[in-house]
């Protein structure tokens, strides 16, 4: 079968791997496809170190069920999340889940990006979800990152009439304005969203998926800041999510939050940002940041997709098939891409 193999940062290869055996405990599944994560991109930036498993945003088939498993069947569409926690360690009491080491531990097998993926035992019981067959394979695929969205919003105090504005309208960004929408109607909560970022055809399309309004973003610090002052009398918002890296984006959350307002870290930033502590002191702002999901919102992320209150066909920009990975992750680097989606066609 053929797989994604990372040997190095400069060393991935389509190659033809043999196909994953599977215990009593676990699945076979056919891979439909698979996003392009950020974190994907990443994991080859940053140079990690082999071995790493690339992949992870995948729906696929049950082709085969070990003989234990008992909720699957043969023949069903499901989505496949990577980490699983363990539900028991310190992390996991305090709902730092994916600061568990087991979480950090688990995987696929080989990765998403391969034709058939082993799933784990651990992955079986908590992170395997069915399809419903209201939704395409594509549309699926968005269920781990709409979780990861989820899990953000849900560890954020947000309350009717806040404001809130998303800083970077990629394809999180969009998700995550989407998540702050449902999750506050689910409960009862009118709140409002706003967006930033670069490219006026994400704007529009922010627009379209239910923001209250968008704005290019501003080149001064306090661009943002002027921006929600109007429309928030005077105080900011309630709540910045970060879901670009850079300093100017940080810098422009922090200046237009509100005293007492929260900023949440959604993209990961390598270099150092000046900030004032002194401001975050005497302003009582607070500073949270969400690193993946956890098992309950993968089954609430799935429920909004299948629900209709999460729409995602719309944010891929790029279909390709598995042998043209590195047009993909080039077309993410250049941020070219708004989301790249690899089609996984059967070899045999």
């Amino acid at each position: 079968m053929k797989a994604v193999v990372y040997h190095s940062h400069d060393d991935i290869r389509v190659e033809q791997c043999p196909l994953p055996t599977i215990s009593d405990h676990e699945l076979l599944v056919r891979v439909h496809g698979c996003g392009l994560c950020g974190s994907d991109i990443l994991k080859i930036v940053q140079r990690a170190a082999s071995p790493v498993v690339l992949g992870h945003e995948l729906t696929g088939t049950i082709v085969e069920r070990g003989s234990a498993v008992e909720q699957f069947e043969t023949g069903q569409r499901v989505v496949v999340a990577h980490h699983v926690p363990c539900g028991e360690c310190h992390y996991c009491r305090h709902h730092n889940y994916s600061m568990c080491p087991a979480f950090k531990a688990s995987n696929i097998d080989p990765c998403g990006l391969a034709e058939y993926i082993r799933v784990p035992a651990e992955h079986v019981r908590h992170t395997t979800l069915q399809l419903s067959e209201t939704l395409s394979a594509e549309e699926g695929s968005f269920t781990e990152p709409l979780a990861c969205c989820v899990r953000a919003v849900r560890r954020t105090p947000l309350a009717q009439d806040d404001t809130v504005v998303i800083v970077g309208l990629g394809s999180i960004g969009l998700l995550m304005l989407q998540a702050v929408k449902a999750l506050g109607k689910r409960a009862g909560q009118m709140i409002r969203v706003y967006g930033v970022d670069l490219v006026p055809e994400r704007l529009q399309l922010a627009r379209e998926l239910g923001a209250d309004d968008v704005w290019l973003a501003p080149e001064h610090e306090q661009g943002l800041r002027e921006l929600l002052l109007p429309i928030t009398e005077g105080r900011g918002a309630d709540c910045a999510f970060i879901t670009t890296a850079g300093t100017r984006p940080f810098v422009q959350a922090l200046a237009g939050l509100r005293k007492g307002g929260v900023v949440q870290i959604f993209a990961a930033h390598t270099g150092m940002i000046p900030i004032s502590i002194e401001q975050i002191y005497q302003q009582e702002q607070s500073i949270l940041s969400t690193y993946s999901s956890s098992p309950e919102d993968l089954r609430i992320a799935l429920d909004l997709l299948t629900q209709g209150e999460v729409r995602v066909a719309r944010l891929i920009s790029h279909r390709l098939p598995l042998e043209r990975f590195h047009e993909g992750v080039q077309l993410m680097r250049e941020r070219a891409a708004l989301k790249v989606y690899f089609h996984i066609e059967p070899s045999h």
